[in-house]
């Protein structure tokens, strides 16, 4: 008998214990959602997270105590159910007090002949990020003159996280770059953790190359690495068009940005997929500072050459600090980059 109640008493006790870390682990995801998310000053952000601390708390405890588990299990259940209903509530926009960088998704038409109108091509001139000359433009762009697609990978918090570009280029030297990014509100300022938390809409910028490079090697100061992608010109087309798409989807219906999820990386994977369905899943497309290394074993870059070799003599800042504002930005970056001066698909595709 007493070896039952002992028993018994064990398993309350491990079950109990089970269930607070539960309410431990759910509490920390609710008290960051309630910071990051709760409208109203910081006094009251802190009044509201400290108040389920304590309540979570309580719960734990209450597990504990002869006849008070159920009470603090159903307790904390309904004051999550309660949290569950405002997170929905929360929906993303199209219209908002927008940053200037990112005040516009790119929108584009084509017609029958393979030319495309773009609207909102940003192309600005960069000399800090605060300072800057403020300039979208309408562009023509003639999708049979695509001549390379290439992957730019800039990182700014260590060699695990980065931010992925793809640029066009065109048979008349231009090149239009394209960056899914987090679409931030004038003063608003990019967080990793405030990612996982609703707290920034995605975007679909269109950008001249020499905008949306230069920022970031001259401006920012972030390492900047290009790497030449060996893609046969219908697959550039369909990627081409699967960014103005999903663009087009952002307009219609708004998305928040998720750090892990939904981030630039991860949506160019989806549109890729799409296009090319056998494309394998990584982990690197998570830890997207690995993204070049996946394309690489892919392989995806150009022929031949150990990545390294191809990391070593893809990193263009130099290039890019020595080129300015040159009007030949975009060659100069390049120069000395494996595949970078020659098509990038096979000629008789």
């Amino acid at each position: 008998m007493a070896r039952t109640a002992w028993l018994a008493s064990l398993w309350h006790w491990l079950i109990a214990g089970v269930l607070a870390l539960l309410i431990v682990a759910s509490s920390g995801w609710a008290v960051l959602a309630l910071w990051y998310r709760l409208p109203g000053p910081t006094v009251l952000r802190y009044g509201v997270a400290g108040l389920w601390i304590v309540v979570a708390l309580a719960c734990c405890v209450g597990l504990f105590l002869k006849g008070w588990p159920a009470r603090a299990l159903l307790g904390y259940l309904a004051m999550y159910l309660v949290l569950g209903v405002w997170w929905w509530t929360i929906q993303p926009a199209t219209e908002r007090d927008w940053a200037p960088d990112v005040a516009h998704i790119v929108s584009g038409t084509q017609k029958d002949d393979n030319r495309v109108t773009l609207d909102n091509v940003r192309n600005f001139h960069w000399r800090t990020p605060q300072d800057f000359d403020e300039r979208w433009e309408n562009r023509h762009y003639d999708l049979d003159q695509l001549r390379s697609v290439d992957l730019l990978v800039s990182y700014w918090m260590g060699p695990a996280i980065a931010h992925t570009l793809v640029s066009f280029g065109f048979e008349d030297g231009r090149y239009l770059t394209f960056s899914v990014e987090i679409r931030k509100e004038r003063g608003e300022a990019f967080s990793t953790l405030g990612g996982f938390f609703k707290e920034y809409e995605v975007s679909i910028i269109a950008a001249d190359e020499r905008d949306i490079v230069r920022v970031r090697t001259n401006v920012r100061g972030e390492d900047v690495y290009l790497y030449r992608v060996q893609m046969p010109k219908p697959v550039m087309q369909d990627l081409f068009r699967a960014y103005l798409d999903e663009a087009h989807e952002l307009q219609r219906d708004p998305r928040y940005y998720n750090t892990l999820t939904s981030n630039c990386t991860t949506l160019v994977y989806a549109m890729m997929k799409r296009i090319v369905p056998r494309l394998p899943f990584d982990y690197r497309l998570l830890l997207s500072g690995y993204l070049p290394e996946y394309v690489h074993d892919v392989g995806a870059l150009a022929p031949g050459a150990p990545f390294s070799a191809l990391k070593a003599q893809g990193h263009i800042n130099a290039r890019a600090r020595q080129a300015g504002n040159a009007d030949d930005f975009s060659a100069r970056i390049r120069d000395g980059i494996p595949g970078a001066d020659a098509p990038s698909y096979d000629a008789d595709d």
